[in-house]
């Protein structure tokens, strides 16, 4: 028996989500008293890296070419079998969302998503998924020989890693019997950290008037070492892409710190963003509904507070 954690790559490269899934996966594995093995799919960088988070062998499919989740699916559950495994570990990214049921039903196992926590239980299988928006938790206990686990990206943290080499296998991806998917476009941010793994993000919303004056929030972002995101109106009418919008019906977020910038505050924009650790709102409006979720408030005019924020920052980097 074993624990398999799907490990995913961002253009070939491990991200601090790859290792995080490791890493939880490694965890339930010595729970169960068992071993942890990890699947990748199209990686350039080594995977024999993943044994420094408890990982001891790593199946390798280099040939898998466009995402395609049903191939993804069937090489994850080809590799779950060939090492015995009853558990599967997928973060929940949007890659990870896109895989995650079809996982399920070719595995033959019980899916809980949004997992917030490390099991509470192995015998049997309790874990914690945040509902209802993140406005609450609720424990699933797993029925089924088999599950698949999908967490919270950037919710449960990586350990310092060890100095482990873990074996490295190579493997065929498996297309299998699948509806016909044709890559269309692909849309990859650039220059930045991927939204759900962001420790810092600085977003802004329709106050920001016009999309020339989107410098502002760049500004700040790059005095913090942010990234950047939006409101759902903001990419509505372009001034954003779409890769930006967080929110309900966008991105979910789960950073240290989240700066709102003329966000009014609306329940779907919330639903995304509530699981930051610290929120900051600057509005002009002393009525938004943000600041009755915000840990700290600024009223004022975004032209003015944001500038001399950003240079507060600078200074204080600088007298560091």
């Amino acid at each position: 028996m074993s624990v398999i954690a799907y490990v995913e790559t961002w253009e070939g490269k491990f991200k601090k989500t790859s290792f995080e899934t490791a890493a939880y996966a490694a965890h339930v594995a010595r729970e169960m008293a068992t071993d942890a093995v990890a699947v990748v799919i199209n990686a350039t960088d080594d995977p024999s890296q993943l044994g420094n988070y408890g990982i001891s062998k790593v199946y390798s499919a280099s040939d898998a070419g466009d995402f395609n989740n049903y191939t993804w699916a069937n090489t994850i559950v080809a590799a779950a079998k060939e090492s015995d495994a009853n558990g599967i570990v997928i973060s929940g990214t949007f890659g990870g969302k896109m895989i995650a049921g079809v996982t399920a039903v070719a595995f033959d196992g019980a899916l809980v998503s949004n997992i917030s926590e490390k099991p509470s239980s192995v015998s049997p299988m309790v874990v914690r998924r945040s509902a209802f928006s993140s406005k609450g938790f609720v424990d699933y206990e797993v029925k089924s020989d088999r599950f698949i686990l999908s967490i919270i990206p950037n919710g449960i943290g990586v350990p310092q890693p060890e100095s482990n080499a873990a074996e490295v296998v190579s493997i065929d991806a498996v297309t299998g019997d699948s509806p016909s998917v044709e890559v269309k476009e692909v849309d990859r941010v650039k220059g930045q950290i991927p939204l759900p793994e962001a420790e810092l993000v600085v977003s802004a919303g329709r106050g920001l008037k016009d999309p020339g004056n989107w410098n502002l929030i760049e500004d700040l972002a790059d005095a913090l070492g942010a990234s950047t995101a939006c409101s759902k109106p903001v990419s509505d009418m372009g001034w954003r892409p779409h890769s930006e919008h967080v929110g309900q019906t966008g991105i979910a977020i789960n950073p240290n710190l989240y700066i709102a910038i003329g966000i009014s505050g609306a329940i779907q924009h919330l639903a995304g963003v509530s699981a930051s650790n610290k929120i900051v709102v600057i509005n002009s409006d002393p009525e938004a509904p943000f600041f009755k979720a915000a840990d700290y408030g600024i009223v004022g005019d975004a032209f003015e507070v944001v500038p001399k924020l950003t240079e507060a920052v600078k200074t204080l980097k600088a007298n560091q």
